[in-house]
């Protein structure tokens, strides 16, 4: 590559922990749905207006909190996979700066050993008081009106950022593009903005940019670089070669 790799950005998203068995969101009709298995094998979707908005937490918290509740315990059934332990091994071993943006709401990025490490869209493990803004490790079901242990209103929802919402830390992902030597981006679609829109801030600001995928994103045209296949097998190799 003709600029020197110091300062590495990684976008992470469902694809990587797809291969781990974390359910994805599906498309069908033009209808963006999200899919939890069943206790008998058979997937439910949920149409993501109905679980994965402000309005439909106001409209049926008790549904939107299910929904929630049954992917935080779906993280006890799976572990991270190859391409989660690669990336932790880079950022134990690599010497310059790495900032790791995960747009997935799973802990599968710290379990394998990350550090350096940003959830944009939240976590499954962590409640947020929607009246104080105080955050907490939450483990197990989370019910409507559970009370926050700072301010003591009824108050506790899912630490996730809903669509119409502002992702988390967008000054700090900014500041590290604009720094950026190479930017990565790993099993996204392309499609969710504004993470779809930081191959284009990398590539303003100078940086390298390779995708790593099984197919084409919606973004692929940005990328000086696109690889194509299964994340476990793939990012280990890049990995290897960057170290190497």
């Amino acid at each position: 590559m003709p600029r020197e790799i110091r300062n590495i950005v990684i976008l992470t998203g469902a694809g990587i922990s797809a291969e781990s068995g974390v359910p994805t969101f599906r498309t069908k009709g033009g209808v963006n749905y999200w899919e939890v298995e069943s206790s008998d094998g058979v997937p439910n979707l949920h149409k993501v207006e109905d679980v994965c908005t402000p309005q439909a937490l106001a409209r049926r918290p008790e549904l939107v909190h299910r929904f929630y509740d049954a992917r935080r315990a779906k993280l006890a059934e799976v572990g991270p996979n190859p391409a989660h332990l690669a990336l932790a091994r880079l950022d134990a071993e690599w010497p310059g700066e790495l900032l790791l943006v995960t747009q997935n709401v799973d802990d599968l990025h710290e379990r394998g050993g990350s550090e350096r490490l940003i959830h944009m869209h939240g976590e499954l493990k962590s409640a947020l008081c929607a009246a104080c803004g105080h955050r907490e490790t939450w483990e197990d079901g989370l019910p409507p009106g559970a009370e926050c242990a700072i301010c003591g209103e009824p108050a506790l929802r899912p630490d996730i950022v809903f669509f119409g919402e502002m992702p988390y830390h967008m000054d700090a992902i900014e500041r590290a593009l604009s720094s950026a030597d190479l930017f990565v981006s790993i099993g996204t679609s392309g499609a969710v903005y504004p993470a779809a829109g930081f191959v284009q801030t990398a590539r303003y600001h100078g940086a390298e940019t390779l995708e790593i995928n099984l197919d084409p994103s919606e973004g692929s045209g940005w990328f000086a670089e696109s690889r194509r296949g299964p994340a476990g097998t793939l990012v280990p190799a890049w990995v290897d070669s960057l170290l190497a």
